[in-house]
């Protein structure tokens, strides 16, 4: 069976310049979710969200935007920016676990209200033509939330829902519930996405083997921490490409200059490169030592030096 690899968002790591890099130097992505619109009360879009929705800004293959709202009339004000920029589908997240978010009634926080979705759904649906889609945990509180909200959303036109198998309290902690994914599968005539825990071409594998229906799949922090994965499963390939590590320095390469064009001051693009390294340490063998050393760096030139050592260093640890 074919199948089709998303990039679930990841808000502050997956804008267009991540994206057109990882599209560029590794592949293997079929469509990007861009990170959600928030309007905050405010019917406007901020600059940050324009510049990374920009058709210009984008090269990938195929570009979803998202927004985080329980408001109809909020939604429809994003619906009707993105369709005046060419897009025709629009994710609602229901899936965000952060407590600020949360508590506010997004996010996967907005889970426990079904009605107010019911009504967001159906208002949308009679006032736009955008395709609407869904990302999703399993509830904020409890499981059975989500099971209560499956048979309102039978009533409504919906592309897809990227189901993450987790509650929202949980964050990314524990084990996600593949037993409970199964029963959501079993209980919707929804195409449904799995989206979690998938950081290898092997994980990949052995959750397309227990879930056979499922035809879409998304990558998430995993395809941060490895860039490769997206290729490594679309050739199911267990291996890194034997010159992972020239590939990997001209796309950090790639991006370090796309964030140093954008962000003002030495300070900023430091900030912003050691947070990715948070997750790119786990390419490499020793990722404590190579995290550890590129956070001790003070300034860019010692930065570069901090990555040079890492790259060289894991040349020498593969020979």
């Amino acid at each position: 069976m074919s199948f089709t690899l998303l990039s679930s968002p990841l808000q502050g790591f997956t804008d267009f310049r991540f994206r057109n890099a990882a599209d560029e130097f590794f592949g293997g992505i079929n469509a990007w979710y861009a990170p959600y619109i928030r309007l905050q009360g405010r019917q406007e879009i901020k600059n940050s969200y324009q510049r990374d929705l920009l058709p210009e800004n984008n090269h990938v293959p195929h570009l979803i935007p998202q927004v985080m709202t329980n408001s109809a009339e909020e939604f429809l004000f994003v619906a009707g920016y993105v369709q005046g920029l060419g897009y025709t589908e629009l994710n609602l997240n229901l899936g965000c676990p952060y407590p600020m978010v949360t508590k506010r009634g997004l996010g996967s926080g907005l889970l426990k209200n079904k009605e107010r979705i019911n009504d967001l759904l159906t208002r949308v649906s009679s006032e736009s033509d955008i395709s609407i889609s869904l990302k999703m945990r399993l509830g904020y509180e409890d499981s059975h939330e989500i099971l209560d909200l499956l048979p309102i959303l039978e009533k409504h036109i919906i592309k897809n829902i990227v189901l993450h198998p987790r509650l929202g309290k949980q964050l990314y902690k524990g084990k996600a519930d593949l037993e409970m994914f199964k029963k959501c599968i079993e209980n919707t005539s929804h195409n449904i996405c799995y989206n979690g825990d998938i950081d290898s071409a092997a994980k990949f594998r052995e959750l397309k083997d227990r879930f056979p229906t499922i035809q879409s799949w998304a990558l998430g922090r995993g395809l941060i921490a490895n860039p490769f994965l997206a290729q490594m499963i679309q050739s199911d390939n267990d291996q890194l490409p034997n010159d992972w590590i020239d590939q990997f320095s001209r796309f950090h390469d790639t991006l370090f200059r796309g964030y140093d064009e954008a962000l003002s001051g030495p300070k900023h693009i430091l900030i912003k490169m050691q947070s990715f390294w948070e997750y790119f340490s786990l390419l490499f063998s020793n990722p404590h030592k190579t995290y550890k050393r590129i956070k001790k760096a003070k300034n860019v030139k010692v930065y570069h030096e901090a990555v040079r050592i890492n790259l060289e260093g894991e040349g020498d640890e593969i020979q």
